[in-house]
């Protein structure tokens, strides 16, 4: 049976993904299964400290995995990226 989640629950996932930096940020993880913060950095074109700080909070909104291989973090989405990701897609597409 599936545990229903309370509005504070829904508010720690809903703010992960309140800026456009992050929801671009889930959706090229999306397309890359795992990539590194300097690839991140690289495709979008933005600044390596701002870019930091928005997957740490997405991290911290469990929409992401930090998985560390030597030097480098590779990000992957969670599963509640997972389903933000399919509902962000959709909302693109009304």
């Amino acid at each position: 049976m599936k545990k229903i989640k309370t509005a504070k629950q829904m508010e720690r996932h809903l703010k992960g993904i309140s800026n456009h930096h992050r929801i671009e940020i889930l959706l090229l993880i999306a397309e890359c299964n795992s990539i590194t913060l300097g690839d991140i950095v690289e495709t979008l074109g933005a600044n390596e400290k701002t870019i930091g700080e928005h997957t740490r909070r997405l991290y911290q909104a469990g929409l992401i995995n930090k998985k560390y291989r030597y030097k480098f973090v590779e990000h992957t989405l969670s599963p509640y990226g997972k389903t933000f990701v399919r509902f962000l897609k959709s909302f693109q597409q009304i």
